[in-house]
């Protein structure tokens, strides 16, 4: 016997409904399928479920596909791991594509990318150099990354370009095919890069000029309000990557067009990433579309299966026409 003074709820009276009159939000013409062998990724994807993150996925590549057929841009805003994940070749194949019309991208990226470009390999290990004080200390990348600054300060044009054109004449032949910075500038394709000072290792190099540094990725901040301008009726801006950095960059954009008069409306915003942050959440795929249509995507998982994959139903699709 219980030693509760309390009684359980007595059931009895519970008022019923049937199943069949119910309904529900999930049902089976939403599921998915087995795949079909020799279907290809186009298959694949139709096999999928018809829900969550599957649903995501197919809207995100419809909105870069109908942005692409509408001549409007596709932006990437870029983290540093995406560079160190080696996606750069499949960027710069989305670009040739008309799937990628600009790349924005966090001061780490540019470094990864530079180092790519010079030597071939990037990504030290900072634990076994970090107690000695050695971590970030490579000169090549410290003197040439500031010096690309500084040259770029000097002719009136932003970090992206200045560090793509350094990249591009200093970049082992052998090597360029995989840097971002010297495919976008082959191909004049804008890059911007947004640095915030103290969280990128040339910060520390004697050759740094913060003069240079600041006029240089202002003028890039200048440059993606432009970009962010051309995303109006259909435009799209995946942030791939970056936590903080790009999508704080990305919504003072868009505020600072709209404040000038430019009513940046109804396009799509996608964030992936390993993580869902709060910042690329807020910033990227909500805010963007509060009173102003569109829509925002929020898809988890790893750069390197799922950038790889979304490039291979873009690829897909155009072979197919549709």
């Amino acid at each position: 016997m219980s030693r509760y003074s309390q009684e359980p709820t007595d059931l009895t009276g519970l008022k019923t409904v049937s199943l069949h009159g119910r309904g529900g939000k999930v049902h089976t013409g939403l599921f998915a399928r087995p795949h079909a062998a020799g279907t290809g990724v186009g298959g694949w994807l139709d096999s999928l479920p018809r829900l969550l993150a599957a649903d995501s996925l197919r809207a995100v590549a419809d909105a870069i596909w109908n942005a692409r057929q509408a001549g409007k841009p596709v932006m990437w805003g870029l983290g540093g791991h995406v560079i160190k994940c080696g996606l750069a070749p499949l960027l710069l194949d989305l670009a040739s594509r008309g799937m990628a019309t600009s790349f924005s991208m966090n001061g780490a990226a540019a470094i990864h990318d530079l180092e790519i470009a010079l030597a071939g390999y990037t990504s030290e290990d900072v634990e076994a150099v970090l107690p000695d004080g050695s971590f970030g200390s490579a000169e090549e990348t410290g003197r040439e990354f500031n010096q690309a600054l500084i040259e770029a300060a000097r002719d009136g044009i932003g970090a992206g370009e200045g560090l793509a054109r350094k990249a591009s004449e200093l970049a082992n032949p052998e090597f360029a095919p995989f840097s971002l910075l010297c495919g976008a500038h082959a191909a004049a394709i804008p890059v911007t890069v947004h640095i915030a000072v103290g969280t990128d290792t040339p910060h520390t190099h004697p050759h740094v000029d913060a003069a240079a540094m600041g006029t240089a990725t202002h003028h890039d901040f200048r440059l993606i309000c432009t970009l962010v301008r051309g995303l109006d009726g259909g435009g799209v801006y995946v942030n791939l990557g970056s936590a903080v950095v790009m999508p704080e960059v990305f919504l003072k954009a868009l505020s600072t067009v709209r404040n000038l008069g430019h009513g940046v409306r109804h396009f799509t915003t996608a964030n992936f990433d390993f993580l869902q942050h709060y910042r690329p959440k807020v910033n990227v795929v909500d805010r963007p579309h509060a009173q102003a249509g569109g829509k925002g995507y929020a898809i988890t998982g790893h750069h390197e299966i799922l950038l790889p994959l979304l490039a291979a139903l873009l690829v897909e699709r155009e072979a197919a026409g549709r």
